[in-house]
């Protein structure tokens, strides 16, 4: 991953063509979708992330040193190929001008409609997924 400060951009490298997403309420659900329709979906609806960015807390990998976390709110996401830039607002922690591998956690608690969440998903059978029922 690289930052740059002066632009607020984050970019995220060879990034996975598979979005992962899951949610615990109102219902369990898991499942997946390629990234190049995840990105889309990002102002999709009236409860859309463009409308209300989403908050996310980013896990910096380094080999022999703590895992990193910094929590920032995501704006305006870019696919180009393996590379997914987000304009990018540091809300807690120091985000370093490089890292190594990097985990993403975006939260929709509270956007009920999302993409991701139990409703938005529910809207979209194409998509493998898992439903898990208590």
């Amino acid at each position: 991953m690289t930052y740059d400060k002066a632009s607020g951009r984050l970019t995220l490298q060879g990034v996975s063509p598979v979005t992962v997403f899951f949610a615990d309420r109102p219902e369990r659900i898991a499942g997946n979708m390629p990234t190049s329709v995840f990105v889309p979906f990002w102002s999709e609806g009236k409860d859309s992330f463009a409308k209300d960015n989403p908050n996310a807390n980013l896990s910096i990998l380094e080999k022999d040193k703590a895992v990193a976390d910094i929590v920032v709110m995501l704006r305006k996401p870019v696919l180009k190929g393996e590379d997914l830039t987000y304009d990018v607002k540091i809300l807690e922690g120091d985000m370093p001008a490089k890292g190594g591998p990097v985990s993403l956690f975006i939260d929709i608690i509270g956007m009920p409609l999302t993409p991701l969440s139990y409703a938005g998903v529910a809207r979209r059978t194409a998509y493998r997924r898992a439903v898990y029922w208590r």
